[in-house]
Formats: C-alpha cells, sequence, structure tokens
C-alpha cells in the first residue's frame, strides 16, 4: 500500500521513521491552507506562514493524535495560531486597503470598471468588518465560511469545544450583518424617503 492510499494518521506515523514520506501531507493539503492563509494575510505574507505551518507540523508530527485520519483540522489549528500572532499586522494591513482605495481604471471599459468597483466597495466594507471582529471570531468566521471546515473540524483545529464554535460563530456573524446593513444604501433610502 503506498502513502498517497492510506489515511493521514498513517502517513504521519510513518513518517516519523520515514521523514521525507511527510510532503504526502504537504501534497495533500498545502493548497488549502494556502488559500485560508491568502483570505486572512494576503498573497505575499501566506507563502511564508504556509512554509512556518508545515514546518511546525513536521516538528511536531511525533504529537500528532494518530487516532485523527484527517490531518487538516491539526494544520488549520497551527496556521490559525500563527495567524493570530500577527493579527495587529493583519488588521493593519485590512486598514491600509481601505485607506489606498481602489487602483486606476482604464477609460472605455464601462461595464469591467462598474463590476470591479462594486467588488472592492463590498471587499472594503467587508474587510472593515472582518477587522472589527475580535481575532477569535474571525478565525472561526473565516473557517467555516471561507475553509468550509464544520464546527467539529474548527473546534479541532482550534482546540475548543463545538459549542464555543458555534457561539463565536454566531456573534461574529451578527457583528458582520450589523456593520454591512449599516452600509446598505437600500436602507439608508428606505429610512430618508
Amino acid at each position: 500500500m503506498t502513502p498517497e492510499d492510506t489515511d493521514d494518521a498513517s502517513v504521519i506515523a510513518r513518517s516519523r521513521a520515514e521523514p521525507s514520506l511527510f510532503a504526502v501531507i504537504f501534497d495533500r493539503h498545502s493548497r488549502h491552507i494556502h488559500r485560508y492563509l491568502v483570505r486572512r494575510l494576503g498573497p505575499t505574507a501566506a507563502d511564508d506562514v504556509l512554509a512556518d505551518t508545515f514546518l511546525i507540523a513536521f516538528g511536531k508530527r511525533a504529537k500528532f493524535d494518530l487516532s485523527r485520519p484527517d490531518a487538516r483540522p491539526w494544520l488549520y489549528g497551527i496556521a490559525t495560531n500563527l495567524v493570530s500572532r500577527q493579527w495587529r499586522n493583519e488588521v493593519r494591513e485590512l486598514k491600509l486597503r481601505l485607506a489606498v482605495g481602489p487602483p486606476g481604471v482604464d477609460e472605455g471599459h464601462a461595464d469591467r470598471v462598474a463590476e470591479q468597483v462594486t467588488a472592492q466597495a463590498l471587499g472594503a466594507d467587508l474587510d472593515r468588518a472582518l477587522a472589527k471582529l475580535r481575532p477569535r471570531e474571525r478565525d472561526v468566521l473565516l473557517l467555516v465560511a471561507a475553509e468550509g471546515l464544520g464546527y467539529q473540524e474548527v473546534a479541532e483545529a482550534l482546540a475548543i469545544p463545538v459549542g464555543t464554535v458555534k457561539s463565536r460563530l454566531n456573534r461574529a456573524r451578527g457583528r458582520v450583518r450589523a456593520e454591512l446593513g449599516a452600509l446598505d444604501p437600500v436602507k439608508e433610502t428606505a429610512s430618508h424617503g
């Protein structure tokens, strides 16, 4: 049986004696972790944090709970911890993105420009709403909404109870809705009309 045909726990267990086998874990999960990190930190920082995530995971593979067949929640947990260390930088970057504004546009491409402006406006509002969340709430919201993890997987990734995942997610969703709702031009027009 090849490492590609076995679950993550088996590969990690074998990698303790054959370290090169840990590359299978990287191949299986790096694109998911990278996508998560890009959403959290931007593409430049994501590459470095991805490397750090797998370096830490490799160093801690002897402590991996072999009763868990899927290593992805464990990897998300490591990545989230690294992001948490940088949360102040994350908030600064979101504020900088808001301050810089959209890039200049070419004349004559009205439809493309309109789509870009709409996407950038929503992106800026969403960035602002995410920046206002507590880091722990932002972690849970992005792991569920952006990465598609279930409550149990988020609980494993962050080493918290499922109930805590649910309450943080509920608070985060409420705060983001309130922030985005406050910016709803339809509501503003209706309240003035």
